[in-house]
């Protein structure tokens, strides 16, 4: 049956001509026309001829034969025109085999060598029909407009991968080379790649393009941004996935402008302005939202601790109120600050400045001289900050013992920090790194005491502050946000491994902080009730909070219900989350950075936890967790000290690599 036939079959998108010179069962034993013998199924067979050709001539003479038959198809199929074909048969929507289609093209005369053209030149084209089991059906015009389109897009693809990988192949190699027009699309591409890898729209496209341009590493896309001068060496990655605005756009900076003349009105507000007021911040603070007061009246301190009212000035709802919650927060970042309120009011009119009136929601709390409270009122205020003092001063002026009412204050503060740890409050403050930049250069890396006593000050009176307006509320059935926190899982005392061992052990111990609508405990600061007030300009729940009582207070209806509050809390909250993560990481990166430049050094660590092929260790300069591979004949235990050698940190890859050198 197919002995001594032209069988012709497809091989990897390739017409393969053949002659059957026998049948072996279930196969065909075919000869190619390049002297090859192959096994096919029949069922592969697309073309079987019906003329044949006497397999017992010479095999020199079977090869020709089949040659000049490939060239007769090849030929033939250079003078059809598959869109033609096309335009006789499109209308009628029905299936054609090629023999027929062949005879359209060529008349009573087509045979076999006219047929396989047919099926050449349509298998080829791919754009007038679509085949199945050796059968063509036209496709429609609209189909065939679409695969047009397709065709031309894979073209212009194509050819972009070509202009663009030899492109990115020189920015690469570090030569200077004219970016193509489609310079944006790779840009955009490159950002998808480094900031979701693998998870990029694009990836497919992007691995493509870095491969064809001898680049194996994704991860080099960060390079090649910064080489091409699109992002900086130490561009925030988290912050660019974060998608959290860096800037205020246009309409937000007229707002803000609009606001900023806004002169504050004393209407029905306490005049507090013979009120000695200070407040107490670091050097760079330029957004001071609390102020502090105190007069002491005989045997009583008279404190104020006096907030400044963003919600006299910031309105639910506004332009501005909307910006504030899409961010959640002011974020301090090292080398960054992004304000959640437009700078010209958040340092200025919102901003407690010397010598300007400010509106203020205030607390004035009566103590006796041991440190009792006596009672407390919270009232809107207008004040005038008459001092405006640094830690570091204060700090000093403490130790000098140069200021009587600031040594009071001090005095108080340390009276009610004790009545909050003999309510097991926890007290897990350490050092917070400061990084020190000349340029985009990182210069200095040192720890920042948070356990200071002018921080210790502000610290104390701010938990009173958000305590106090916490019990305020409930009594007052004014619905606002609690911050709760259970007793922790286990609770440590300080041993001879030190205070830092103490305090990672412990955080880890923490039960988690939930904010409600409901009222409950915080633990960790050992007060019955706890909300969060004090940074209206910095955190927007504390601008929340701050409208509820300001309302309750002026008398006006209050602007949130609890379901309000809900929905606040479920659209914040993991916002939140996720600017945490930022400083968290971005902090690490800056670390890591300072660290690549003291590659072989040793510094000193504390063993935190011990596991099968590694420790825990902490890094007590740095604040810093890293792990460590166990080492042969090296035993070390839980709170110990030792050395350790920096053998490599690389922040972008988040890497930090250690050996233990001896113990302390």
């Amino acid at each position: 049956m197919y002995e001594g036939k032209i069988v012709e079959y497809i091989d990897q998108g390739r017409f393969i001509c053949t002659l059957c010179i026998e049948e072996r069962g279930s196969h065909l034993h075919l000869l190619t026309a390049s002297n090859r013998e192959v096994n096919l199924s029949p069922k592969r067979a697309i073309v079987v001829s019906e003329t044949g050709v006497d397999v017992s001539k010479p095999r020199e003479d079977l090869i020709a034969r089949l040659r000049e038959i490939e060239d007769v198809r090849g030929s033939l199929k250079q003078k059809i025109d598959v869109a033609e074909i096309w335009e006789l048969v499109r209308d009628d929507e029905e299936t054609y085999g090629h023999k027929y289609l062949a005879e359209l093209v060529f008349g009573d005369e087509a045979g076999d060598n006219h047929a396989s053209a047919v099926l050449r030149a349509i298998f080829d084209d791919r754009l007038f029909f679509k085949m199945k089991n050796g059968q063509f059906t036209p496709n429609s015009e609209e189909r065939v407009d679409q695969i047009r389109r397709q065709k031309e897009e894979e073209e212009i693809k194509s050819e972009r991968l070509r202009k663009g990988s030899a492109w990115l192949s020189e920015v690469f190699q570090g030569r200077k080379a004219e970016a193509p027009s489609f310079k944006e699309e790779i840009v955009d591409l490159l950002v998808q790649l480094a900031l979701d890898g693998n998870d990029a729209p694009d990836f497919k496209y992007g691995k493509e393009l870095l491969t064809a341009a001898g680049i194996t590493d994704i991860k080099q896309s960060m390079f090649l941004l910064v080489k091409l001068g699109i992002w900086r060496e130490d561009e925030n990655l988290d912050l660019l996935k974060s998608e959290i605005e860096t800037v205020f756009p246009e309409n937000e900076l007229q707002e803000a402008g609009k606001l900023a003349a806004w002169q504050p009105d004393a209407d029905g507000r306490e005049d507090l302005r013979r009120l000695p007021c200070f407040t107490i911040d670091g050097p760079g603070t330029r957004d001071y939202d609390d102020a502090l007061s105190l007069v002491i009246e005989g045997d009583e301190l008279l404190v104020g601790i006096h907030i400044s009212d963003v919600a006299a000035v910031i309105s639910p709802g506004s332009l501005l109120d909307g910006a504030a919650a899409s961010r959640a927060s002011s974020h301090y970042l090292p080398r960054m600050q992004i304000p959640m309120i437009p700078p010209e009011l958040s340092q200025d009119l919102l901003s407690l400045k010397k010598d300007c009136d400010r509106l203020s929601i205030s607390l004035l709390i009566r103590f006796d001289r041991t440190g009792d409270l006596l009672d407390y009122r919270f009232t809107p205020g207008i004040i005038r900050v008459r001092q405006q003092l640094i830690y570091g001063d204060v700090n000093e002026t403490l130790a000098n013992e140069n200021d009587p009412l600031m040594k009071e204050l001090h005095r108080l503060c340390l009276r009610l920090r004790q009545k909050r740890i003999d309510q097991d409050a926890l007290n897990l403050s350490l050092p917070e790194l400061e990084f020190a930049f000349s340029g985009e250069a990182l210069v200095s890396l040192s720890l920042e005491e948070q356990d200071t006593p002018s921080r210790m000050i502000v610290a104390e009176l701010m938990i009173l502050y958000n305590s106090l307006a916490a019990g305020f509320c409930h009594e007052n059935d004014i619905p606002i946000l609690f911050r709760n926190q259970a007793q922790p899982g286990e609770r440590f005392s300080f041993d001879e491994s030190g205070y830092v061992y103490y305090v990672f052990r412990q955080r880890r111990k923490l039960s988690p902080l939930h904010i409600s609508t409901v009222p409950g405990k915080h633990s960790g600061l050992g007060v019955d009730l706890y909300t969060q007030a004090t940074s209206p300009i910095r955190r927007y729940l504390d601008l929340v909070i701050q409208r509820q009582l300001q309302h309750f207070l002026l008398g006006k209806d209050l602007f949130y219900q609890d379901e309000d509050l809900e929905e606040l809390r479920i659209s914040l909250e993991p916002i939140l989350k996720r600017v945490g993560i930022i400083k968290r990481n971005r902090i690490r990166y800056w670390t890591l950075k300072f660290l690549s430049l003291h590659k072989g050094e040793v510094f000193e660590a504390l063993v935190l936890d011990e596991m099968k092929s590694k420790y825990r260790v902490i890094l007590p300069d740095f604040m810093l967790l890293s792990d460590m591979k166990r080492q042969n004949g090296v035993i070390l235990s839980t709170g110990q000290r030792i050395q350790v050698k920096m053998k490599k940190a690389d922040p972008w890859d988040d890497v930090l690599a250690l050996e233990y050198v001896d113990e302390l």
